[in-house]
């Protein structure tokens, strides 16, 4: 995908510092002109210009970026020495969760990925051991980001080289190694990313780490790109104070004011006990509840739920476990899922359940996940997120592989895989799930209820004694050990 596809009217306001274009002919990213939207328009102004001291023209753009959102664009010029610079702010604000972008870089076409970096995000080259800190925001890419490190980091080695021999030595490395990634212009001709050949030296994962929300990489062709991923999670105490969504103040503060620590019982609106458990969050320090409460789920059983919610800092967590006996059989749940429909079914998974998607190979043994009761959307979105984190992890040492060798192949399988599995998750095709559980606690919704689902089948089957062993049943005497304890108790007499 080329970056102007995804990013049109930012590719226009840059190609507009040069002032040879018409500040008037620039579309937004909607495609409509100023003429149609005035808020859109491109907005000048002279501004300072800090190389020189002389008056450059700064121009801002309030645009969309598609799947992304909102966000200003500032690009500054100098006509009298040709200083430049771009900026980048959110328009938007603070989203409730943090985002981990994180995308392989192949080879050289990659290097093309826009980058939108916020202020607040932090880049992560794990291969080079290269951490870039949160700073100014900014729209670049990935190519761009090698440039602006290797620009900085080149700016004192005369000076380094002079006062701290083995500092200068350490950075130069670095430098030579990004240099391979992308080569200085007057090396190459064309420039580092329009090298005669296509291939990279090796493979590198970046990683852009936004406790806002508001950084972006570019993926190719879709969201279901199988080399970019996208990771949401719960920000922590320091990270909620340095956005200022906390005040300092309030973090010091301890985190029970004189709360009781029993769990205390309330009567819901059904007259059914929700039990309250006082505890602290785990992830910003403030006081919170744990609820308990006893569900009756339809044509089911009774399960416990237990809900963790944070007020301050929005942790959430849930966990299930079976309210009920355990059954004399085992239950095999298989659901043909053929539409968007069909992923927002209630899902029990419980911690004893193995899930099977026959037609992507994946199969989940009991125990995976723990127990989850979320949406069938939302346990593959996890199950994605957690192999995609080791498909990449495994990327990393074979990216140097032979292109012929078996390290490469294995890799080709995952990055095949997790497109499947994308696809599945977003149900682009249509699949069969399957969930196998020996002691019938988990639970598919049935959109027909309380008539037979013609898309779902339940299979009731008795448990092996393998199975059984492992469930810890074999052993298990619940009934007919009186007369044991009499005959036991005969034998002490007797031995008085």
């Amino acid at each position: 995908m080329a970056p102007e596809n995804l990013f049109p009217s930012i590719g226009h306001l840059a190609q507009q510092t040069d002032g040879s274009a018409d500040p008037d002919n620039v579309e937004n990213a909607t495609g409509t002109s100023p003429d149609e939207d005035e808020e859109r328009a491109v907005q000048e102004m002279e501004s300072l210009c800090m190389n020189c001291e002389e008056q450059g023209v700064t121009r801002l753009l309030l645009t969309s970026i598609p799947y992304f959102h909102e966000v200003i664009v500032m690009s500054f010029r100098c006509e009298h020495c040709g200083f430049y610079n771009n900026e980048i702010q959110a328009a938007g604000v603070i989203r409730p969760e943090g985002t981990l972008y994180t995308a392989r870089i192949l080879s050289r076409k990659d290097l093309n990925r826009q980058v939108v970096k916020s202020e607040s995000c932090t880049v992560t080259i794990p291969e080079y051991e290269l951490t870039i800190p949160a700073s100014k925001g900014q729209l670049t890419t990935v190519e761009g980001i090698f440039r602006d490190v290797i620009r900085d980091l080149s700016y004192d080695q005369p000076l380094r080289r002079i006062q701290d021999e083995d500092t200068y030595n350490k950075i130069q490395a670095l430098i030579d190694k990004l240099k391979v990634v992308v080569p200085d212009e007057d090396e190459d001709g064309e420039g580092g990313a329009a090298a005669d050949s296509d291939s990279l030296v090796s493979s590198f994962t970046v990683k852009l780490d936004d406790p806002a929300g508001n950084s972006f990489i570019e993926f190719v062709d879709s969201m279901a790109d199988p080399n970019w991923n996208l990771r949401t999670y719960r920000r922590t105490l320091e990270q909620n104070v340095a956005l200022g969504l906390i005040a300092a103040d309030d973090a010091d503060d301890p985190a029970v004011d004189g709360r009781n620590d029993t769990a205390e019982a309330v009567d819901a609106e059904d007259n059914e006990e929700i039990y309250i458990f006082p505890g602290v969050c785990s992830s910003c320090g403030h006081p919170l509840d744990t609820k308990m409460k006893k569900v009756v789920i339809p044509y089911f059983k009774d399960i416990l739920i237990m809900s963790t919610n944070c007020d301050h800092c929005g942790y959430r967590d849930n966990e299930v476990k079976s309210g009920s006996a355990i059954s004399e059989k085992g239950k095999r749940i298989t659901l043909r899922v053929e539409d968007r429909e069909d992923l927002s079914r209630d899902i029990l998974k419980s911690e004893t359940c193995g899930l099977t998607i026959p037609e992507i190979e994946l199969v989940l043994h009991a125990g995976t996940l723990g127990g989850r009761f979320t949406t069938l959307e939302g346990i593959l979105d996890q199950v994605y997120e957690e192999l995609s984190e080791k498909v990449f992890a495994a990327g990393d040492s074979v990216g140097s592989a032979d292109p012929d060798g078996p390290d490469l192949q294995e890799r080709n399988k995952f990055g095949l895989f997790l497109e499947n599995l994308k696809a599945v998750k977003n149900a682009e095709r249509p699949f069969t799930l399957i969930l196998d559980d020996p002691l019938a606690n988990s639970y598919v919704q049935n959109l027909y209820a309380p008539d037979p689902d013609p898309n779902m089948e339940i299979e009731s089957y008795d448990r092996t004694w393998d199975q059984n062993e492992e469930l810890g049943l074999n052993d298990m005497k619940v009934e007919g050990y009186e007369p044991d304890d009499e005959k036991v108790g005969s034998h002490i007499e007797g031995r008085k």
